[in-house]
């Protein structure tokens, strides 16, 4: 049985470290045992999905100038665990951990060209993208093959998202991980098509509202 709570005891925050180079690499620029431990005591959140002793997964946020909105940096979960809810489980122990400390929203970013997390953000979790950040995290990481890191900044209102209206649509390439490993400048080329058309629906005001598995389509709306 899967347990969602707050992480306890240095081991444990040891065990959320070595699992962000288990998921992103180790070139990852993984937050240490202590920054982990320390922000959680000053108001952070530092959560686990718990497997009896084993953490299968952890969710990390912290406070940020609005008292209002938290910040969601880190949402891992481990190979072996995945396909199980893990990381809807983990965003739901955080929305209410949220609610019960009058934070509204909760903010984060994704890949757009990732589409099984725009699956889980937008259609799961229910999130809204509000922004769009061109090569936010540089073309360095250990999955990116030199490919520009753009994301897009999700927004979770904790009370449930509000009501807008379809306008527009982007559809993305389906597989963009497989389209990095095996041919980087068509993978550049995808990354780069898609963020013209989504920078411009956002700078006309919309935001993303929903997200067609089935054909790799963003819907934007008002």
């Amino acid at each position: 049985m899967i347990v969602c709570r707050d992480l306890k005891g240095l081991a444990e925050f040891r065990a959320a470290y070595a699992m962000q180079h288990a998921v992103w690499g180790d070139d990852d620029q993984a937050d240490p045992p202590d920054l982990l431990m320390v922000i959680q005591a000053e108001g952070g959140i530092v959560a686990g999905a718990f497997d009896g002793a084993m953490l299968a997964g952890y969710v990390f946020g912290f406070p940020t100038a609005d008292p209002e909105v938290q910040h969601s940096h880190r949402l891992a979960v481990l190979p072996a665990y995945r396909g199980r809810g893990l990381g809807a489980a983990l965003k739901s122990y955080q929305r209410d951990w949220c609610r019960a400390r009058g934070i509204r929203r909760i903010r984060w970013t994704y890949d757009p060209l990732m589409t099984r997390n725009a699956n889980l953000n937008i259609n799961n979790l229910g999130a809204i993208g509000t922004r769009y950040l061109v090569n936010y995290y540089g073309a360095e990481g250990s999955y990116q093959g030199g490919v520009e890191s753009d994301r897009v900044v999700a927004e979770l209102h904790v009370d449930g998202r509000p009501q807008m209206q379809i306008r527009d649509q982007v559809a993305v390439v389906p597989d963009f991980h497989m389209l990095v490993r095996q041919a980087g400048a068509k993978a550049q080329a995808a990354r780069a098509e898609s963020r013209a058309a989504m920078l411009a629906r956002f700078e006309a005001g919309l935001s993303i509202v929903g997200f067609d598995p089935a054909t790799s389509t963003y819907h934007f709306g008002a």
